[in-house]
């Protein structure tokens, strides 16, 4: 059978996974899942920059209006600028924006709100710097889409000017897991098993933490007024009906929501270049970016 660009990511992915053992530590972790979704790459236009304290990045054209603010995926534990930052910037370039990136504290060192509580005052600190709402999306990965949602979520809270819209790739919304996908699609996507899932809310919100919190599990939330929203799922993900869910439940409100399912794709299978699917993926998101804030 000839090798496909798709059974080399899912080899990456096992090789990395059989190398953890019980004495991994976290660090080791962190370190293997950022070279899993960088490969190693680094992003040639990236100037780092403290954003009211929480470590920032912009990526992409210095000169463009356009604004993405982008939350990372990894559970809560992982990712980080440079993880992502390559995936950063490949939709700078194709959305004609600048993406700004940051690095929310992780857990189980920091639990929720603290991600929450990053996002928002790197969202204050883009107000500050005069960036324009109208010129500026929320973007972000299965954790960092569920992050991205319970922002916009407390910019309603809080009466701060709202995104012009907010792009999910893979999103991660329930930190219960109900979803029937969960076990319909669990042997077809080794990233995101129910128990793992579990686990990593578990850690993100501590003992005492409760998973209903609309702050912490936003599809929870009621969804009214929110920006329009572009979802980019793939068709094999155990977490594919948060997306549908998110669709269902915005509709009721009123709340536009558009999810595109890729047929036979994994969870957030944009971080992989290799594939055909990924490149044509992130070409729809930026066009729509561009139309969107333009």
């Amino acid at each position: 059978m000839p090798q496909t660009p798709m059974n080399d990511v899912l080899t990456r992915i096992s090789d990395l996974f059989g190398s953890w053992h019980a004495g991994t530590t976290l660090d080791e972790m962190r370190n293997g899942f950022a070279q899993l979704v960088s490969g190693g790459k680094r992003p040639a236009m990236i100037r780092p920059v403290d954003a009211s304290g929480v470590q920032g990045a912009w990526i992409g054209d210095e000169t463009a209006e356009r604004v993405v603010l982008y939350c990372h995926g990894g559970g809560y534990q992982m990712g980080s600028i440079l993880s992502h930052g390559d995936l950063m910037e490949r939709l700078a370039v194709e959305s004609g924006a600048k993406v700004f990136g940051f690095d929310y504290r992780l857990a189980p060192e920091h639990r929720y709100p603290a991600a929450l509580e990053d996002a928002v005052t790197v969202y204050r600190w883009l107000l500050a710097k005069g960036i324009s709402p109208g010129k500026l999306a929320i973007a972000g990965d299965s954790a960092g889409a569920g992050l991205a949602l319970a922002l916009m979520l407390k910019l309603r809270e809080l009466g701060l000017p709202q995104v012009a819209a907010a792009v999910f790739l893979s999103p991660w919304l329930d930190l219960q897991a109900r979803s029937e996908t969960y076990q319909a699609n669990a042997a077809l996507d080794p990233l995101t098993q129910r128990d793992k899932v579990l686990r990593m809310a578990r850690t993100y919100l501590g003992k005492q933490g409760d998973p209903t919190d609309p702050f912490a599990s936003p599809i929870e939330a009621d969804l009214s007024g929110l920006p329009p929203m572009l979802v980019h799922v793939g068709g094999s993900e155990t977490v594919l009906g948060d997306s549908e869910l998110l669709r269902d439940r915005a509709a009721e409100v009123g709340t536009n929501v558009n999810v595109k399912v890729w047929p036979g794709m994994i969870h957030h299978f944009q971080v992989f270049p290799e594939l055909p699917e990924a490149r044509q993926s992130l070409r729809e998101i930026g066009a729509y970016l561009k139309d969107t804030l333009s």
